[in-house]
C-alpha cells in the first residue's frame, strides 16, 4: 500500500451459505461487481443476510483486503474484481 493512500470500509451483504464459508476459512476472497473502487487495504464488513427471509442474521465479519485482480483480464468480466481477503475479526451484531 502506498504512504499517504487513503483507506474505504465497504459494508456488504454476503448469503449464508457463503458467510459460513468465509468464517471458516475455505472462502478466502470476494468477487464483486467494482462500483465502489475496492483498494487493497480497504476494510470489507460483510453481515451475513439471508436470502430465503431477505433480512440479516446478525453475524458479522470484518476483512482486510490484502490483494485486488481486475476484471478484463484472466477470464474476470470487467467491471468486476476478485480480491483476496483475511478475516480480522468476528462478532454477533443486530441490525
Amino acid at each position: 500500500m502506498s504512504e499517504g493512500k487513503t483507506t474505504q470500509i465497504h459494508e456488504l451483504k454476503v448469503w449464508v451459505e457463503y458467510y459460513q464459508h468465509i468464517v471458516t476459512k475455505m472462502k478466502q476472497f470476494e468477487v464483486r461487481k467494482n462500483d465502489r473502487n475496492f483498494q487493497t487495504g480497504d476494510t470489507l464488513i460483510l453481515l451475513e443476510w439471508d436470502p430465503d427471509t431477505k433480512t440479516y442474521t446478525g453475524n458479522r465479519a470484518d476483512a482486510s483486503v490484502d490483494y485486488i485482480l481486475c476484471g478484463d483480464s484472466f477470464g474476470i468480466e470487467e467491471g468486476f474484481c476478485v480480491m483476496s481477503i483475511t478475516v480480522t475479526a468476528t462478532r454477533k451484531v443486530y441490525k
